[in-house]
């Protein structure tokens, strides 16, 4: 991950730090606390765990993702959301409602039945 050392405008740098297929998931799917990388690459489909350490190692890096390791065989990792992270969460969940709406009124409401997910029904 790039940072920009010039910045023309603050939404420069929250974009170099989102930006990537996976990143904004992974921020989604850290929303309920303290999560094992095990869960995580369950949790998003597609997602190879290659990509999902370099994605993690890049949050981390940015102050929006930490990790606790528990000392002892097996080592054990768990990844959470800092409190910027959690501010970034609230960006994150306004952009699922974007997305839910805009699924909603093209009629593409199957994978959001089959994920499990509420969306308000249209009306007629």
């Amino acid at each position: 991950m790039m940072i920009r050392g010039q910045c023309t405008c603050p939404l420069e740098v929250v974009h170099d730090i989102i930006k990537g297929k996976w990143k904004t998931m992974i921020i989604y799917q850290l929303k309920d606390g303290n999560t094992s990388l095990a869960q995580l690459e369950r949790d998003i489909d597609q997602i190879t765990q290659k990509m999902l350490l370099q994605h993690l190692k890049e949050l981390i890096s940015s102050g929006i993702v930490d990790k606790i390791k528990t000392e002892g065989y097996p080592l054990h990792v768990e990844y959470f959301l800092t409190e910027r992270g959690r501010r970034l969460l609230d960006a994150v969940l306004i952009m699922q409602e974007i997305g839910i709406d805009y699924m909603v009124e093209r009629g593409q409401t199957e994978l959001l039945d089959r994920k499990g997910i509420p969306y308000p029904q249209k009306s007629g």
